[in-house]
């Protein structure tokens, strides 16, 4: 979504990405340039060919969508069709005479960056470009994809770029809906937010992306370089490489469960060094703790909002507050006045629980864990599953997917996310044997186990266990 800035139309979603690439490659000398087609097909031949230039001899032409069995993309076709037809052009078209290739882009919502679009400029200068190339996949198999060019960078003076990490249901990605929303109204700026999500819905992590300009943004691409960051769940920090992205003198804004002093020795040694050698300054907010408080176990929204409007400074504290609470109205005030009050509860107490994390020079923590596989662990979990659970599945290869496109089954055994804030103790006083507890825990850490008296003979101390009442006991 975005506010107050104006976006491509549907039809050339990518517009954006390449304007800026050409603003660039313009200021380092290079002649290159854009048509965008608003409308199509009707395609407007006439009024296609006088927008090229006379001097272009060389056409790229960008289609989202790849047509299996035809000979070339809708687009693509159309354009050669337009400038190999003079019949259809009106006697006062340019004469053109120009080499075009197709390419496709965003396939499966993969991104396109500047980079890529740097890297579509650079084929079309060699002497015998590919046709019919792919942007945005690592195509290992055809060998049909051009590689991006890594050390092509746009830098974005006075823009504030934030990406925040999040469980899917704890509203992450309602707050910061609601967040470009204020800034976008409530300021001169612009704001702009993309979120994505995972397809486990429920308890699978989600990424916003938001952008803060003084100008109108065009960048129709997720953030690459941000200047803050939110690892709204602790957890993330041993499995995600959220700092990935992280630009230099940054801040970090986590949630977790230790104070100030004790959270540095709780985070992965790699992580710890990143923070170090990139001067991040790193802010912590037991958001659970709050929210447990004020009854919404969970619901870190708009704690983790409130801090981030704190940090962020777009504009006064107090006012931002205003704007939340209004927000919050408009939000949920159709689940009833409870629910509001006690929003309104977890935003008086946010700036309460924020406390500065004083970075030492050294790092103290253990390293970061990776996946453990048994020996017989299927070769696709190792080559691609892994990869996915690691949050680096758009760099997949082609040659990681199956052929057939069918994926094994039972792979969820092994997607162990770690996730929970809290896990269930079995209470032996209470317990009536009847084994529900072991059904419904949904991370299957109460398991019912029945043994013979004997093998009691030497437990260790913190072994709860409670004779078995059960009607087919031998013992009984």
């Amino acid at each position: 979504m975005a506010n107050r800035s104006r976006q491509p139309c549907a039809i050339a979603l990518g517009v954006g990405a390449v304007e800026e690439c050409i603003d660039e490659l313009t200021k380092r000398g290079e002649r290159v340039g854009l048509v965008k087609v608003r409308v199509y097909r009707p395609f407007d031949i006439h009024a296609f060919c006088h927008a090229l230039p006379e001097a272009a001899r060389r056409i790229a032409v960008l289609d989202r969508t790849k047509e299996p069995g035809a000979i070339g993309e809708p687009l693509y076709q159309d354009v050669v069709s337009a400038l190999a037809e003079p019949r259809f052009q009106g006697n006062d078209s340019p004469k053109l005479n120009s080499t075009v290739i197709g390419g496709r882009y965003g396939l499966a919502s993969k991104e396109f960056t500047p980079a890529m679009v740097a890297a579509i400029f650079d084929e079309l200068s060699k002497p015998s470009p590919k046709r019919g190339f792919t942007v945005g996949i690592n195509d290992d198999v055809t060998h049909r994809s051009l590689a991006t060019r890594s050390d092509f960078r746009l830098e974005q003076p006075g823009v504030s770029q934030a990406m925040f990490f999040g469980l899917g249901s704890d509203g992450t990605v309602g707050a910061n809906k609601n967040t470009v929303k204020i800034i976008a109204d409530h300021t001169p700026l612009f704001a702009q937010g993309y979120f994505v999500y995972d397809s486990k819905k429920s308890g699978a992590m989600t990424v916003s992306h938001i952008r803060v300009s003084p100008d109108p943004i065009r960048s129709t691409y997720l953030v690459q370089r941000a200047d803050f960051i939110g690892c709204h769940q602790f957890s993330f920090l041993g499995k995600v490489d959220v700092l990935e992205n992280a630009a230099e003198s940054g801040t970090l804004l986590l949630n977790g469960p230790y104070g100030p002093k004790e959270v540095w020795g709780k985070i992965a040694s790699d992580v710890q060094q990143t923070i170090i050698d990139r001067k991040l300054r790193l802010y912590v907010v037991d958001a659970e703790a709050i929210a447990r408080r004020i009854g919404m176990p969970g619901r870190i929204n708009v704690i983790m909002q409130v801090c981030y409007f704190a940090l962020s400074k777009f504009m006064p504290a107090e006012e931002a507050i205003g704007k939340i609470r209004i927000a919050i109205e408009k939000t949920y005030g159709k689940r009833g006045v409870s629910v509001v009050e006690k929003n309104f509860d977890a935003v008086d107490q946010a700036l309460a629980g924020l406390f500065e994390v004083t970075i030492p020079t050294v790092t103290s923590g253990k390293p970061r864990q990776t996946p453990i596989f048994s020996a017989d662990t299927d070769d696709f979990v190792r080559r691609a599953t892994s990869i996915m659970m690691a949050g680096q599945g758009d760099r997949l290869p082609v040659s990681a997917m199956p052929i057939d496109g069918t994926f094994p089954t039972g792979t969820t055994q092994i997607e162990k996310r770690g996730i929970a804030a809290e896990i269930p103790a079995w209470n032996a006083d209470l317990c009536i044997q009847c084994g529900l507890c072991s059904l419904m825990c949904p991370h299957a850490a109460i398991r019912v186990k029945t043994f013979s008296s004997d093998a009691m003979q030497q437990p260790p101390e913190d072994f709860v266990t409670r004779p078995w009442s059960g009607k087919d006991n031998p013992e009984c």
